[in-house]
């Protein structure tokens, strides 16, 4: 217990001096070759390593290679800094090591605080039991369809559970070209097929057209086909965008469709000063994905499926039957009568202690903070005569190109396509890239609480800097 403890403390100086020095390096460096050798052709060690011996390992041959998501100049993907309560106690879960399907216990009795937590601030209706804590948004986007899948099949007067899909009629599902693969995942991996997928045009802002996704429907109607599940997104990857929720809402509810929304990146985008309106009909999804460990920075891994109704993916998960449960003891039953998961890892300290230390002012701070700089680059990049703002600022996503006056359109499309990866490779900076309307686009998502203005200068004279470097 003695090396244990001498180790444990070398490990959080370790952790701290690593966070504390992040942003003294650069953003994000290629692994060198006597390195990646080391990382991937390790010999299974025949006898057993002191602690002290595998820290000097991490410390030498892993924490020199960060993904970059610390550093506050890192603009790539929805990827966060974690969060230093996240960070502190998560050893602390580890040594709990609880198994939190359910039980009563630490684990799962905190889990019911953070699911309530997560969605008093998005503003989404809660009743006990109605949400999970789930790997992420992919994960909980599988739990969502499930449950809608086994509602319309129930209202066939059948159980998926017992029939699958055999004999039923086609269920189509509906995300806009904005949303997230994950939707598309979930209904291959569900057996609903990709056949069934609709992809809904968006509109000049990159939101879904209703008018559309209403056309669509109405077309599979009649062909003999149930819409199933409508997924509509609070915030996009690429652009950040908002889809009209509450319009979405009322197509759904018209067809007897399960509405679904994605806020995985940005549910958090409501807390906002005067993003409420552009929000309103998140209340009435039938279940909201949201990931903590996206915006709020909690150390991955942590998503989270919110329910209007927790009946419904207890009907779609349990293998409990209804007389074997003993309500008066716990009406809510076990976490794994919810999802897939029966060994589920202890997510809702990390969580909590996010939430905690932040409390909700800490939050909209963040999200404020951040959302702020979106706004300030899309200023800079509308004042540029070499950048051009490709949507709204809406969230704390900017996409836009790199368009020197010299260059005809193909090639601006291939200095774009190349951009990401050369800004990476200097090191001061890292952003990633994207497609929209066809074309090759960059993406910065600003997430980082100590991203400053000055940082978003540095962003784009390395852009400039690796332009350069390719044209010549």
């Amino acid at each position: 217990m003695n090396d244990l403890q001498h180790a444990g403390r070398s490990a959080a100086d370790l952790a701290v001096d690593h966070l504390a020095a992040i942003a003294d390096g650069p953003v994000w460096r290629p692994v060198a070759e006597a390195d990646r050798s080391w990382l991937t052709e390790q010999p299974l060690p025949t006898s057993g390593r002191p602690l002290a011996d595998l820290l000097h390992d991490v410390r030498e041959r892993m924490l020199p290679y960060p993904m970059g998501n610390g550093h506050p100049r890192f603009f790539g993907w929805v990827n966060s800094p974690p969060s230093p309560a996240g960070v502190l106690v998560a050893p602390l879960a580890a040594a709990m090591n609880p198994s939190c399907a359910g039980g009563e216990h630490a684990g799962t009795l905190l889990e019911r605080t953070a699911v309530r937590w997560l969605a008093e601030l998005v503003g989404f209706p809660h009743r006990p039991g109605a949400g999970l804590l789930t790997s992420g948004a992919s994960m909980a986007t599988v739990i969502a369809l499930a449950t809608a899948r086994q509602r319309a099949i129930r209202q066939q007067g059948d159980d998926v559970r017992e029939t699958g899909l055999y004999g039923h009629s086609p269920l189509t599902v509906y995300v806009s070209a904005e949303g997230h693969s994950c939707v598309r995942k979930a209904a291959e991996l569900l057996g609903l097929g990709s056949r069934y997928l609709r992809t809904v045009p968006v509109d000049s802002t990159y939101r879904m057209d209703t008018d559309e996704l209403r056309r669509l429907i109405t077309a599979d109607s009649a062909a003999g086909m149930r819409p199933l599940f409508v997924a509509a997104s609070a915030g996009t990857v690429n652009t950040g965008a908002v889809d009209p929720l509450e319009d979405i809402a009322g197509i759904a509810r018209e067809h007897g469709s399960w509405f679904h929304i994605d806020g995985a990146y940005g549910a958090l985008g409501v807390l906002a000063d005067g993003a409420g309106p552009r929000y309103a009909g998140l209340e009435q999804a039938d279940s909201l994905a949201l990931d903590p460990h996206k915006w709020l920075g909690v150390p991955v891994d942590a998503g989270c499926v919110l329910f209007r109704d927790p009946a419904g993916p207890r009907d779609t998960f349990s293998l409990v039957p209804p007389y074997l449960r003993d309500d008066e003891a716990d009406q809510l039953g076990w976490f794994s009568e919810y999802g897939p998961e029966q060994t589920r890892s202890f997510r809702a300290m990390r969580v909590w202690a996010t939430i905690g230390h932040l409390g909700r002012e800490g939050i909209v701070r963040l999200v404020q903070h951040t959302t702020n700089l979106a706004h300030t680059l899309a200023a800079m990049i509308e004042a540029s005569d070499d950048f051009h703002l490709l949507a709204p600022a809406v969230n704390s996503v900017v996409a836009f190109r790199h368009q020197p006056t010299t260059l005809d359109p193909a090639t601006a499309d291939s200095l774009n396509q190349a951009l990401p990866t050369a800004v990476q490779r200097r090191g001061n900076a890292f952003l990633t890239g994207t497609r929209l309307s066809g074309t090759a686009a960059l993406r910065a998502c600003i997430l980082h609480p100590h991203t400053t203005e000055a940082d978003l200068g540095v962003l784009l004279d390395e852009i400039r800097a690796a332009a350069g470097e390719i044209t010549a």
